[in-house]
């Protein structure tokens, strides 16, 4: 197992994930489809199409927009993930794995979403909305991911 590979499991144990994180950093995204779907923010890791989960069978997955889905379990309701659609990148809840160690909050994208109730003590590279949706629209429009 690569040292970028981090296993997982969610809330019942049904469904298995062996994660191949791109980096050590992790982000949040306070956008409201993540509040509504975690009950707060998503804090995860961006992980590699070559991710792989076991226990097919009891995931469930929800076509969240146009670009997106995501994952829970069918069992436990666990959220497993959120994937872009165009390239397969998979979004992991830190949750799910069974070891964070290492891992460092490097990111927070939709902040001006963020409700004003929370904030984190770590210095972050912060992107509105509109910066993100900039940044990555070729990625989300294209169906091949490429732009």
């Amino acid at each position: 197992m690569s040292e970028k590979t981090r296993t997982g499991h969610c809330l019942c144990g049904a469904v298995k994930v062996s994660a191949v994180l791109t980096s050590d950093e992790a982000g949040a995204c306070h956008c409201k489809m993540c509040q509504r779907w975690l009950g707060g923010p998503l804090i995860g890791v961006v992980c590699t199409p070559e991710t792989v989960f076991e226990g097919q069978d009891a995931i469930a997955v929800y076509s969240s927009s146009d670009w997106a889905e995501r994952g829970f379990c069918k069992h436990c309701g666990s959220s497993l993930f959120g994937r872009i659609k165009s390239d397969g990148t998979y979004h992991i809840p830190i949750g799910l794995l069974d070891d964070t160690e290492g891992l460092t909050l490097a990111h927070e994208i939709f902040i001006d979403r963020k409700p004003a109730l929370y904030s984190f003590a770590e210095k972050t590279n912060q992107l509105t909305e509109a910066e993100f949706m900039a940044m990555y629209a070729a990625i989300l429009a294209t169906p091949s991911g490429k732009s």
